[in-house]
């Protein structure tokens, strides 16, 4: 008898082009069956309740990001393995140290000023037009360019950042022709790094400088510091771009919400952690288990793919009261977008100075806000993105 016969199935395709529109009700399909469900067509299992999701990122002697964090291993070869997502401790903590100073608190700190200055340009130069894609014109300019300044790169040609995050994401799910359409930009968004990685083009005393210092202590070889750089790339780019969009779209339809951040901006920040538990940037990643791993009662063997379902748990209504609605005092600080433990994101804290900045911004400098046309999803395997946002607003009275 097969694993799959034995255990408990769902025979949903999690990247069918419907389900990556909305994903919810296979989320809660997934969270009513077990614990851990077996998905036959990707021969992967899921988890999706939040308690499971929060144990296993715990454990990574049991579900381990080593052999990638993509749902093909044969991909994750080209991909995670070796970066501070694709290893596990002791290798990981050798990765996160590098920057271990540069993103911590009292260093993001210090960043408020001119983030918030950022900020407010960018969301001027929007207002000012009356009408603007929040994606091109907010979502992506602000991190690109934060980002872009800490690690320290040139300013012409970091476009490839943004088209190199995306098709890479593509990578985490299945082989399929938009993932071939997408190899291009995977290949020029690695040259770019490895072009970048050099003393001669990076800014003194930026993050980029600080990789290649690991490499002249010996604490890298020059190749880990590339993969290095290109991790701290994406993780302070796209989940923050992504993010942006989801609590802009989502404020221009709830005119309510809107209403009451321009009543109380002090609530900004919950608002923010709320869309990002709705909304998670990062709906999962894959772990591979290294040996038979009971999940309450569910017997995953050994050697098995498993998503963790970022986006699943943090509607789970076994953790979160009424998860389907949004609750801009629920502050939900504790929720998975942002991952847990060991792999959470290193650009978390960046994230959550920029986009309560923008969106504060924002709401100085308009009115009003609501949409202004079809907005364009992506079909992106396990980020939740758009592509197109248009927006339009009423202008505040400047006295």
């Amino acid at each position: 008898m097969s694993i799959a016969a034995q255990q408990p199935t769902l025979d949903i395709d999690i990247f069918a082009d419907d389900v990556l529109i909305d994903p919810y009700p296979a989320y809660r399909a997934l969270r009513d069956i077990a614990p851990a469900v077996y998905m036959p067509a990707h021969a992967v299992w899921a988890i999706g309740r939040y308690t499971d999701i929060r144990t296993a990122l715990l454990d990574f002697e049991s579900f381990s990001s080593a052999r990638g964090t993509e749902m093909l291993e044969d991909l994750a070869q080209f991909g995670t393995i070796g970066t501070i997502i694709g290893t596990d401790p002791p290798e990981h903590d050798v990765l996160r140290s590098v920057l271990s100073e540069k993103l911590a608190p009292r260093a993001l700190k210090g960043l408020r000023g001119h983030i918030g200055e950022r900020a407010d340009l960018i969301v001027g130069e929007a207002v000012a037009r009356g009408s603007f894609d929040a994606v091109i014109d907010l979502a992506q300019r602000l991190p690109v360019d934060v980002v872009g300044d800490l690690i320290g790169l040139p300013k012409e040609g970091r476009g490839v950042l943004l088209e190199g995050a995306d098709a890479i994401f593509y990578a985490f799910g299945p082989l399929n022709s938009r993932l071939q359409e997408r190899l291009p930009n995977v290949q020029a968004y690695l040259q770019y790094t490895r072009d970048m990685l050099d003393r001669d083009v990076l800014a003194p005393d930026s993050w980029g400088s600080a990789v290649l210092d690991a490499v002249d202590q010996g604490r890298l070889p020059i190749e880990t510091a590339r993969t290095l750089m290109s991790s701290y790339m994406i993780a302070g780019i796209d989940t923050t771009v992504n993010s942006i969009g989801n609590f802009v779209q989502f404020l221009a339809n709830h005119p309510d919400v809107w209403a009451a951040l321009k009543e109380n901006p002090e609530l900004i920040a919950s608002g923010y952690e709320e869309i990002l538990r709705m909304e998670s940037p990062v709906q999962g990643f894959f772990r591979t288990t290294t040996r038979d791993v009971d999940v309450d009662g569910i017997a995953i063997p050994k050697d098995s793919r498993v998503l963790l379902c970022f986006g699943s748990g943090n509607r789970d209504e076994r953790h979160y009261h009424d998860p389907d609605s949004f609750d801009l005092h629920r502050n939900p600080t504790d929720h998975l977008a942002f991952g847990y433990g060991t792999h959470g994101c290193a650009g978390q804290g960046l994230a959550r100075i920029e986009v309560p900045a923008l969106i504060a911004s924002l709401l100085r400098r308009a009115e009003a806000i609501r949409p202004a046309g079809e907005v364009i999803r992506n079909f992106s395997p396990v980020v939740r993105s758009f592509s197109a946002l248009p927006i339009t607003v009423t202008p505040a009275d400047p006295t």
